[in-house]
């Protein structure tokens, strides 16, 4: 499966869309995003990674950029794991025409085996912000979800780091804990994000669909780890994971929800 990125520039700030909220939970605002204008910044990128806790295919990371200066909320965005498949699908072309500019970018199973799930979010990571910077757009700040920065450059090479080609992420790294439940920015990241990957997976239960990703998404569900130990694992399991060697590595993330369906 080869790596991949999109990115989609969007010509001007749009005004609140109106959407369905998700079940009750309390709306992301960019409230927090707005206080890095104290520090000059207008451009901020909102970033969620998901796929981290799958068994099969890739880790996805999301950028959504916004213009802290003209941006308009979206209304029924949600962190992606409260929206049902069919509100994420609906409100995923909606993000993409309301950020300044919008990126996807993937890390190969192959790729997670070889570097190690942090250099490979990393690598991920790069491939959107290249993106991103390709569409001629340049972020002053990024907003990251959780409390480790593994966007930036890792500052010395480890044996089984490969060095990246694409431009690395210079800009300033933020992490908020939670940042895509309460941060706009970052839910919205994290709505592209699902969708490319959900895509992604489906296409994959074509080629493979004994293993049932057009449902589990390729995360630990135990119809998965039971076609796993009758058929064993395809060139899109993440083979370093000891997938069945007694306590499964890498199961359900706490960011992710295996129950979720097409």
């Amino acid at each position: 499966m080869p790596s991949a990125t999109r990115t989609v520039p969007a010509a001007a700030p749009r005004r609140s869309v109106g959407a369905t909220p998700a079940r009750g939970a309390k709306a992301p605002t960019l409230r927090h995003e707005r206080t890095f204008k104290a520090q000059g910044v207008r451009l901020l990128a909102g970033v969620d990674e998901v796929g981290r806790g799958a068994l099969a295919g890739p880790v996805s990371v999301g950028i959504a950029v916004v213009d802290l200066e003209r941006q308009k909320p979206l209304a029924g965005v949600r962190d992606s794991k409260l929206l049902s498949p069919a509100e994420r699908e609906r409100l995923e072309p909606l993000v993409r025409r309301w950020s300044v500019a919008s990126a996807v970018g993937h890390a190969t199973a192959a790729e997670i085996d070889s570097l190690g799930i942090i250099a490979a979010l990393r690598l991920a990571g790069t491939r959107a912000w290249g993106a991103i910077l390709g569409a001629g757009v340049i972020p002053e700040a990024v907003l990251l979800d959780g409390s480790h920065n593994w966007l930036s450059p890792a500052e010395q090479l480890s044996l089984f780091d490969q060095p990246v080609v694409e431009a690395a992420c210079e800009a300033p790294v933020h992490t908020k804990v939670k940042a895509d439940m309460q941060c706009l920015s970052v839910a919205a990241a994290s709505v592209i994000a699902k969708v490319e990957r959900d895509r992604m997976m489906r296409e994959l239960h074509l080629e493979y669909p004994d293993y049932g990703w057009d449902i589990n998404k390729g995360y630990a569900t135990a119809a998965h780890r039971d076609v796993l130990r009758a058929a064993g694992p395809t060139p899109y399991h993440r083979v370093s994971w000891r997938l069945l060697g007694g306590e499964l590595q890498g199961t359900e993330s706490p960011d992710e929800d295996p129950r979720d369906e097409a």
